[in-house]
């Protein structure tokens, strides 16, 4: 296997990308106008029914256009990964949610301001899963062994996180929180939704700027396990790339749907942390048994379905009992 097999024309990759240019237009020109505003519960639900609707209609179109030109048979196959590497990078979406709330609630960042903010951190985070994906197929594509790596990366991984599940990171003691101000000029309270402003003629930094730091740099932690993830379930660079944007994109309608219920799946991680193990599992034994992706995607949904559903139950037991 030193060539990866992918589906896509240069047209469909032009087509995707114009697509989230357009897209990413909408969320931070269109719908910026507002300014700075409370997202509520109904305008989150409205927009991550909509990004979910339009997730499911691209897998439909590809289906169609696949079984159309290559055949039933193969319309299934990369159907069934796109649909099962775009559940899995939103499974794992869920954590970086759980991480924005813990940042968000630190430094008490109003409501109104989360959505600039949020609106940045996705589309760095589509900078740079790109990049990723990029690099993630060449490497494959050249050291087969690579994925290895990365399987037994996510296996290490998935252990770590079920056994510090309920573990929360200090960020008073965060190295690059200190970083930052030890060696930038920071206000003591928001300036609105600016990242800096002029005082006497100096450039000081507030703490919304602090926060798009931590959100990007939490991107970069996060994208290190989506990335090796989903070439778990393919190798084909279009459906790696394709999937996982659209579960990007969706994240910042996602978050404000959930943030205030983050405390009710707190078994969730559980549940993400059992989904890394069984790809890096994937991954490792690949060489002698291909699992295949209709089990992987069944998994997932499992997985995710009974720790949320555990979740609920446990949140009203405790609700109860108090």
């Amino acid at each position: 296997m030193n060539e990866l097999q992918s589906i896509s024309t240069w047209w469909m990759w032009a087509g995707f990308t114009l697509f989230v240019i357009a897209m990413l237009g909408v969320d931070m020109f269109a719908l910026g106008r507002k300014g700075a505003h409370k997202v509520g519960a109904k305008e989150a639900l409205v927009w991550s029914v909509i990004w979910f609707a339009l997730a499911m209609l691209f897998g439909g179109l590809l289906w169609g256009w696949l079984d159309h030109t290559a055949g039933r048979e193969i319309a299934n196959t990369k159907a069934m990964e796109y649909l099962t590497g775009y559940l899995l990078e939103k499974t794992l979406a869920m954590d970086n949610i759980f991480v924005f709330v813990m940042i968000f609630s630190y430094f008490a960042v109003p409501l109104e301001f989360q959505k600039r903010i949020l609106i940045y951190g996705v589309l760095g985070a589509i900078i740079l899963r790109a990049l990723m994906i990029l690099v993630g197929a060449w490497l494959i594509a050249q050291f087969h062994w690579v994925l290895y790596v990365f399987g037994a990366f996510l296996f290490i991984t998935g252990i770590k996180m079920f056994i510090f599940a309920e573990h929360e990171p200090d960020l008073a003691k965060n190295p690059l929180l200190n970083w930052l101000r030890n060696h930038f000029r920071i206000t003591d309270g928001y300036h609105g939704d600016k990242f800096w402003v002029m005082q006497n003629g100096v450039r000081w930094f507030t703490p919304m700027f602090l926060v798009l730091v931590l959100i990007e740099f939490s991107d970069v932690i996060f994208a290190l396990d989506s990335i090796p993830a989903i070439f778990a379930v393919t190798n084909d660079p279009f459906i790696v790339f394709t999937s996982n944007i659209f579960a990007i994109l969706g994240l910042r309608a996602l978050y404000f749907l959930l943030a205030d219920m983050a405390d009710r799946f707190h078994l969730l991680k559980y549940g993400l942390a059992v989904v890394l193990i069984f790809v890096g599992t994937k991954m490792l034994i690949v060489e002698w048994y291909k699992i295949p992706v209709a089990i992987s995607l069944a998994v997932v949904i499992s997985v995710l379905g009974i720790s949320m559903l555990l979740s609920i139950l446990s949140s009203r037991k405790n609700k109860q009992i108090s």
